[in-house]
């Protein structure tokens, strides 16, 4: 037997300042998705938008769409996430996708979150951090192939 093998597994206990922060992020995003269920996605004929919900709270236009006329590669991720919530997954995706995934990482980080404060262990991770990485890597990742395909195509139709 290698002395790897027998080392134990050391789970570092999360200090009150942690989970009262873990706990902040859970509110932090109820209050998101509960202005997502607040603006509305759909048009005057009721069909699904594909951006431009975000300025029903208040926010200007894109600046990116505005002085480019091309989307930037969070335009739409608002819609995104007021489709998702309403269940709608394919106009969702079709808003941007990036969102959608966006979304669903951080509804599901809502329970994950509180249930880490309340054991004072990470729940299902032995550190936080590599995955937060990766899921920002993914998120932005697939932001920017979405950009480069819409400007792409849309520059190829010209």
């Amino acid at each position: 037997m290698d002395w790897y093998e027998s080392a134990p597994t050391v789970t570092a206990v999360l200090t009150r300042r942690v989970r009262l922060g873990l706990v902040a992020i859970a509110v932090g995003l109820v209050v998101l998705f509960a202005l997502a269920i607040w603006i509305d996605p759909y048009g005057s004929d009721g069909r699904p938008r594909t951006m431009g919900t975000h300025q029903q709270l208040g926010l200007p236009e894109c600046n990116f769409l505005r002085l480019t006329g091309y989307p930037c590669p969070s335009c739409g991720m608002t819609t995104s996430f007021a489709l998702l919530v309403r269940g709608d997954v394919v106009s969702s995706l079709k808003a941007n996708c990036a969102g959608t995934l966006l979304a669903l990482t951080l509804l599901a980080t809502i329970p994950w979150t509180v249930v880490s404060a309340i054991r004072a262990r990470w729940l299902w991770v032995p550190s936080v951090e590599p995955w937060i990485l990766r899921i920002v890597i993914v998120v932005v990742g697939i932001a920017i192939v979405r950009w480069g395909l819409i400007v792409g195509l849309a520059w190829l139709r010209r």
